[in-house]
């Protein structure tokens, strides 16, 4: 099926949400095959990244809400600014020791802390590195050369000529190993692809922003040509999105090395994969195959606001002055995700500061103009200051709070998140819900990727923004229908794509009665 043939993203969507029967009928999990947090190299040469490169030394909420550079002019990243850069999108943060082992926790959120996706640069000559295309291995961090020479010329072919790409000195691949995931998820592992990409992506497009780097989300591009440059395998793999960094202000890029396949050994991820056909299904039939197709997909958007109606706003203030000075890099260190709510109300000006900096225009291929969204947020509020408990829908662009009902709503937002203490404790639920009819009717089955990558990202920003002034956050999963059901009329016709649940931590707390 080719990519407008959106009856395979309704089936894929369907199939995979979670009932109140699937969750109690899912499967176990098989701990001695749990697969490797790594794709290691077994004889390719890793080249050392330096950990002493110069601070992104901007603010969280300065990088979080600076207009994005502008891809004019000249910015070429060196090889310290590219460590920095990848450190805070997927390096070790911290680690844990327990019976078994380590545990690895990476910079951005991930589900399951499987950590499946992998980064790959694809760049010519820069200060300190030599052109070619590289993995990066947290586990060593370094640069595994997986080709030598200037291979760029083919994602620009493949990205139908972005112009970003273009122009970029070095473009970073996201790309993700389904089984790595699906080994505790199953199926719904390929949605989690985009969650945690988009979390990933939180973190790079802000430290981007916060050092001056022109950056920008490609998600149309030739899916095989991409598999092909980077040796990706065959319905084990698959590229997620395309990040061109910086700007080359010379001629381009030139043309592309001979370019043969790559057979470079791996280690094992586990001693048996198990394979579940609905993600790779999915993912051929919302492939592209041509530049061309490539090219009908760029700059689409679909507004979603205009479809509701306007109710009376609850204003809120902006700026988040007075929330904290923590950097960026501070903030991504400390970087957690809360296991345990306290009952305990976070303030208005906090999540104010929370929705407006999450909700800030993302540069990407399929949003145009720029602030424009796919998402709508709507949220359960059980203890905010200044705010009665309830369900309400964010409208972005007015800055302010529509109450959809009000009520005490603790019960049902645990019973909503697949029933968790978690999301009944926390302050808030945000959940992120599309016009999915109206996404694939623009983009076909193309759209759902876009629309779950892009509620990843805005995840991953309320959780830089939780820590970053003062209180938790947790990415969690949910009962598809009753979401919908829940949030009555206002959210009929959309799907839910995630939710992220807000508030203080019993650990902080703790911390604070000390």
């Amino acid at each position: 099926m080719g990519n407008r043939d959106v009856s395979a993203a309704w089936d894929y969507h369907n199939a995979t949400k979670h009932t109140y029967w699937s969750v109690r009928g899912g499967q176990g999990l098989d701990w001695p095959n749990q697969p490797l947090p790594f794709k290691i190299y077994k004889d390719v040469e890793s080249i050392p990244l330096p950990r002493d490169g110069a601070q992104i030394t901007a603010g969280l909420l300065e990088a979080m809400g600076a207009s994005p550079p502008s891809f004019e002019g000249e910015s070429v990243p060196d090889l310290g600014l590219l460590a920095r850069m990848l450190y805070f999108s997927a390096g070790i943060t911290k680690r844990m020791p327990y019976s078994g082992g380590e545990i690895f926790f990476r910079a951005a959120a991930c589900t399951g802390a499987l950590y499946h996706i992998d980064l790959y640069l694809v760049c010519g000559d820069l200060p300190g590195l030599e052109a070619g295309v590289y993995q990066f291995g947290p586990h060593d961090f370094g640069l595994a050369q997986l080709r030598k020479g200037d291979y760029r010329r083919a994602l620009v072919e493949a990205s139908g000529e972005e112009p970003a790409v273009a122009h970029a000195p070095v473009t970073v691949v996201l790309a993700d190993t389904h089984w790595r995931n699906a080994w505790k998820y199953g199926a719904r592992a390929y949605r989690h692809a985009f969650w945690d990409s988009g979390t990933l992506l939180a973190n790079m497009l802000a430290a981007a922003s916060g050092a001056g780097v022109p950056a920008r989300v490609v998600t149309s591009f030739v899916d095989e040509d991409v598999h092909r440059l980077l040796g990706l395998e065959a319905d084990k793999e698959s590229a997620i999105a395309l990040v061109p960094l910086g700007r080359d202000a010379g001629q381009g890029v030139g043309g592309t090395p001979s370019m043969e396949p790559l057979d470079l050994a791996t280690e094992p991820l586990s001693p048996k994969m198990v394979e579940y056909p609905a993600i790779y299904e999915f993912h051929g039939s919302s492939s592209l195959e041509s530049a061309e197709e490539v090219r009908t997909l760029r700059g689409g958007v679909v507004g979603s606001e205009a479809r509701d109606e306007l109710g009376e706003l609850i204003a809120m203030p902006r700026g988040g002055e007075g929330l904290g000075d923590r950097t960026l890099e501070g903030t991504i260190v400390k970087r957690g995700s809360t296991r345990e709510f306290a009952h305990e109300s976070i303030s208005l000006e906090q999540l104010s500061a929370a929705l407006d900096y999450s909700t800030r225009g993302i540069d990407a291929d399929f949003l145009s103009p720029f602030g424009s969204t796919l998402n709508r947020l709507f949220l359960i509020v059980n203890a905010v200051e200044g705010l009665v408990p309830g369900a309400y829908l964010y409208h972005r662009e007015r800055h302010g709070l529509e109450m959809l009902k009000e009520g005490e709503f603790r019960r049902e937002a645990g019973y909503l998140g697949l029933e968790q203490k978690i999301p009944a404790d926390a302050s808030v639920n945000v959940y992120m819900l599309t016009d999915l009819e109206r996404v694939l009717s623009a983009f076909g089955n193309r759209g759902y990727r876009m629309a779950e990558l892009e509620s990843g990202i805005i995840g991953g920003r309320l959780y830089l923004a939780a820590y970053g002034t003062g209180f938790g956050a947790s990415g969690l999963t949910f009962y598809d229908d009753e979401v919908i059901e829940f949030f009555g009329p206002r959210a009929e016709g959309l799907s839910v794509m995630f939710l992220v649940a807000l508030g203080r931590s019993v650990k902080r707390k703790k911390k604070e009665i000390r």
